[in-house]
């Protein structure tokens, strides 16, 4: 009984290791947004290693781009999860992140020191930010507000939050945005005949969900009666990364209000890492990783990455063992409507305050960022190319 114990554990550890290896080589070479990352993520998991079939793929993805967070590092996370457990899960999360994080926090180590934020090169990275949002506005809208009602709700959404840009209006906003959804689409487009597999109980599911709330509110208190200084920016990226609907452009305006209004970094600081973030592989909330080490150094960095990923892996496996029952209701599915219509006001509105109006100053500004918008959507050119030119051109614009 005992070896066969033992040879359990030591294949669960065996299984671990591998999903590491596999999930580092995809964070080392997974370029092209959350979108390719899934495309990556089939190749490698379901096309080539089989460890989930077409139909559980399809409906861990489902549930990922139904929660709030990084879609395709949730839905590593949940592979991972499916595959080894909760540990499974740790491993296929880390490999992903690691490599972009460690990419990201170089970078701002080197910014900081060199001083170099008035470089043209740097005002460069700030226009592919625009070029890159802007595409994200356009393909996000396309899917997610292609009738009247939703393009009217992203719009309002947008309208609203540039008249009070705070992250609690924003906040405020997609939870009115869901229950208007709630009540405007109340009959289900189709009942999922398939039921996606876990080793995780549903009690420690609640368990998760419990710790995902607890710590959104204890967080903001413990920071505010003053606590360690990790508390406080752990609190922000926290609270960024449990917010996000509709993938990782949309953190840009809730860490602006948490971190550059609160006078953390600066606009031109924000922006340059932004940029930089479309350059490396791996999912755009690696970002963090910049702006902690911007705020703290190395163990800004650490916390950060951690804060912001946390209630990512919470809801993943809070949800995953009830995911089969909520997507059959018809309410939840209009309330998703609708929150992700806001999404795209929201990100409209980061598209114009703060990235254009910081970015795009001159004429000149202007056609470099219509040159690298031509770049991406028509060209297709790989997004770390884009980065590469916009350096080049921003340094070039003050000659």
């Amino acid at each position: 009984m005992l070896s066969k114990e033992r040879q359990t554990k030591q294949n669960q550890w065996r299984n671990v290791k591998e999903i590491f290896l596999v999930a580092t080589k995809l964070g080392l070479t997974s370029f092209g947004g959350p979108v390719a990352h899934l495309g990556y993520f089939h190749n490698e998991y379901v096309r080539k290693r089989k460890w989930l079939d077409d139909q559980a793929y399809a409906d861990l993805v489902a549930l990922c781009q139904f929660l709030p967070g990084p879609a395709s590092s949730q839905a590593g996370i949940g592979i991972g999860v499916i595959r080894g457990g909760i540990w499974g899960g740790v491993a296929a999360w880390i490999g992903f992140t690691l490599p972009s994080v460690l990419l990201l926090a170089c970078f701002a180590s080197f910014l900081s020191a060199a001083n170099s934020l008035d470089a043209g090169w740097i005002h460069g990275l700030k226009i592919v930010a625009v070029a890159i949002v802007v595409q994200a506005v356009l393909s996000m809208g396309q899917k997610l507000a292609p009738d009247r009602i939703r393009a009217t709700i992203a719009m309002l959404t947008a309208a609203v939050c540039l008249m009070w840009p705070t992250a609690a209006v924003q906040v405020l906003v997609i939870l009115l945005a869901g229950a208007f959804g709630c009540l405007a689409w109340k009959q289900s487009d189709h009942s999922p005949d398939s039921e996606l597999r876990v080793p995780i109980s549903r009690t420690a599911g609640l368990l998760c969900l419990l710790l995902f709330f607890a710590l959104l509110v204890l967080l903001p208190i413990l920071s505010h009666i003053g606590g360690p200084s990790w508390i406080s920016l752990s609190d922000h990226f926290y609270r960024a990364g449990s917010l996000v609907f509709g993938g990782g452009h949309v953190v840009l305006p809730l860490l602006d209000s948490e971190l550059v209004r609160a006078g953390y970094l600066s606009k031109e600081q924000f922006l340059a890492g932004y940029g930089a973030a479309q350059a490396v592989p791996g999912p755009l909330f690696t970002f963090a990783g910049y702006l902690g080490a911007m705020i703290g150094g190395w163990s800004g960095a650490l916390f950060a990455t951690i804060a912001m990923f946390l209630p990512a892996f919470l809801l993943v496996i809070g949800t995953l063992p009830f995911w089969h029952t909520l997507r059959k209701n018809p309410r939840i599915q209009g309330a998703l409507r609708a929150i992700n219509a806001a999404v795209v006001g929201i990100l409209l509105a980061a598209l114009y305050h703060p990235i254009w109006t910081s970015s795009i100053q001159s004429s000149a500004d202007f056609a470099l960022a219509g040159f690298l918008f031509c770049l991406l959507v028509f060209w297709k050119t790989p997004p770390w190319i884009v980065v590469i030119i916009g350096a080049l051109g921003g340094w070039m614009l003050p000659l």
